[in-house]
This record gives structure tokens, sequence and C-alpha cells, in this order.
């Protein structure tokens, strides 16, 4: 399994990715606690993002908050979140037929 496949990005230590783009994903200095929050995430969607994968780090210690997932769930986006390694492998596997974004946190 390699890095997310999005091309012209680099190498970044944390990426957002969307339909059509991508970048570094430090602009919100989002911390381990409280998280991904909603703003996040609405870039995603409003890139056009139907089904979002949130990476909550190799260890699991970056948490997601509820009030983006709430967010998600009443704009009807399908959301995976899970390790990164699994994040990466389940982005991977749907970028080819489904409209999708991803937050991925490559540490803890």
């Amino acid at each position: 399994m390699g890095p997310p496949q999005n091309e012209g990005l680099g190498t970044v230590k944390d990426a957002k990715l969307y339909p059509g783009g991508g970048r570094d994903w430090n602009e919100m200095g989002t911390r381990h606690r409280p998280g991904i929050q909603t703003a996040d995430v609405e870039e995603l969607v409003t890139a056009g993002a139907t089904t979002v994968v949130l990476s909550r780090g190799m260890d699991q210690v970056l948490e997601v908050t509820p009030e983006a997932l709430t967010w998600l769930e009443k704009r009807g986006v399908t959301v995976h979140v899970a390790q990164t390694r699994a994040a990466v492998a389940t982005y991977n596997a749907l970028i080819a037929t489904t409209a999708v974004g991803g937050l991925f946190h490559s540490t803890c």
C-alpha cells in the first residue's frame, strides 16, 4: 500500500485530498483533541466529495468531533474513519469510481 493517490501534491506530512486536487493539510492547526472538526471537512464537500475518508493517525490518536460527523451525515456524505494505513487503502480503492475526499494524518 502506497500513499494516497493524488498526482502533483508531492510529499506532505498531512494531506487534504478532494476531487480534482489536494494540498498540505496544516492550515487549521489541527490538534489531536478536539481533532477533525467541521471546518476541516467542509472544503472536501464543497469540492464535490460525496464520500469522505478520515484518517485518525497511525496509532489512532487524532480524534474526530461528533459535530463534524453530524455535519457530514446531514449532507448525505458517506464517511469512513480509520487508522492511517486502512484509510489510505480505502481512499485508493474508492478514487477510481467515487467522488472521494480525505484527510490523512501520517503520524501518531
